[in-house]
């Protein structure tokens, strides 16, 4: 096509990889946590420490957990257990019950949220709904992540659950907008995408005879 530029992907993707790459082996304390990453119990008294207390909480609550507060690694072992990992402490005291029944929750708030972003009276509503809940239940994931050791360590709280007003009070504040928008949100998923679907089929079959009225040939 005249006028159309194509630019080849990997030219454009190896700087960035490479940036990336300088960012993370020049800086020495990135290089770290990545090691650490890679295997935590290479160092289990420095740098992986943390991480391996992590571990050593969640699978000492085994299935059904040791019981609500009679967790034992939050007693100085491990490191931010009111904060950055607390799922550690659920997961040890409600065992992996209570780490599912918390993921539940999370998955419960995306399906609700989407939901409110596809009723959402205007665009604007939509996008604000779907940045909303991308933000919390992202960070969420990430958090459950680092806590399993499935991504490096990194400081960020679970929302709703971390002590902390700095993370709650914003988190509190996006949900009451999220729950502003809902309270506009008319109908319902199902009716909206049949509604649509309705509209295009009637659509589709005024084009089909708009087309047929055009081409046939005239009898006068």
């Amino acid at each position: 096509m005249r006028g159309r530029v194509d630019f080849p992907r990997g030219k454009i993707a190896a700087p960035a990889f490479i940036a990336a790459a300088g960012l993370l082996i020049f800086v020495p304390f990135r290089m770290k946590r990545l090691i650490t990453f890679l295997d935590p119990w290479a160092d289990p008294q420095g740098g992986g420490f943390q991480v391996v207390q992590s571990l050593i909480s969640v699978g000492s609550g085994g299935t059904n957990g040791l019981g609500f507060a009679q967790g034992k690694q939050k007693m100085l072992f491990l490191p931010f257990a009111h904060s950055d990992f607390i799922f550690a402490v659920v997961s040890e005291e409600l065992g992996l019950v209570g780490g599912l029944a918390v993921i539940l929750v999370f998955g419960l708030f995306l399906w609700r949220g989407v939901r409110t972003a596809l009723l959402a009276p205007d665009r604007f509503g939509m996008l604000l709904s779907l940045g909303i809940v991308t933000s919390i239940v992202a960070q969420a994931l990430f958090n459950i992540s680092v806590v399993l050791s499935l991504v490096p360590t990194k400081g960020i709280p679970l929302p709703f659950i971390s002590y902390g007003g700095s993370s709650l009070v914003p988190t509190l504040a996006a949900v009451g907008i999220l729950l502003n928008i809902s309270q506009h949100a008319s109908g319902s998923v199902d009716m909206g995408l049949l509604e649509s679907v309705r509209n295009k089929a009637k659509e589709r079959r005024r084009m089909r005879v708009a087309a047929v009225s055009t081409t046939s040939p005239s009898r006068f």
